[in-house]
């Protein structure tokens, strides 16, 4: 079954905190809520869990991968055109430094800026249940739930002291 969303819009972030509370003490899962907000609040400000991210990894890869498309690169190139210049080794370590340098560099860019994207959740088709108040100072409070728990959760955010609340698709 599809599950419904309720957006809870507080003026104060504290009554948002308060929902917050309110909702773990419900039962709610900590992943089927989310605080929506225009201000840069600190991470954990509204009661949240830390959210764990894997971004450190992308540059790793991609610096791994850039690395061994540059030895490819240099060494295959080298021996398909071998030229023998006044007894020197075919393959050439300085000019291979060079380019595996910086074909590690494109790499590890390139996919620091992918994992940017990905871990940012973009592209995200449709914005799902949003009011424009919350770019204006308001903090939103999302939560997903089943069809059934839509008037207690509702009851929840009143409770907290949320000024307008809609329910919507998520």
């Amino acid at each position: 079954m599809a599950k419904t969303g309720v957006l809870g819009l507080y003026s104060d972030a504290n009554y948002a905190a308060e929902a917050g509370d309110g909702l773990q003490r419900m039962g709610i899962s900590d992943n089927d809520y989310d605080f929506l907000t225009g201000a840069p609040y600190p991470e954990g400000a509204f009661g949240e869990k830390e959210s764990s991210h894997r971004l450190y990894v992308f540059p790793f890869v991609g610096a791994l991968c850039g690395l061994t498309a540059g030895i490819l690169l240099t060494s295959m190139t080298q021996m398909a055109y071998p030229l023998v210049t006044g007894g020197k080794p075919i393959l050439s370590l300085p000019p291979m430094a060079i380019v595996t340098y910086e074909g590690t560099m494109l790499g590890a860019i390139l996919f620091t800026v992918l994992g940017i994207i990905f871990e940012s959740r973009l592209p995200r088709p449709s914005l799902g249940l949003y009011d424009d108040r919350i770019t204006e100072g308001y903090v939103g409070v999302l939560v997903e739930c089943e069809p059934e728990e839509v008037d207690r959760v509702e009851q929840v955010l009143t409770q907290a002291g949320a000024e307008d609340i809609k329910r919507g698709k998520v």
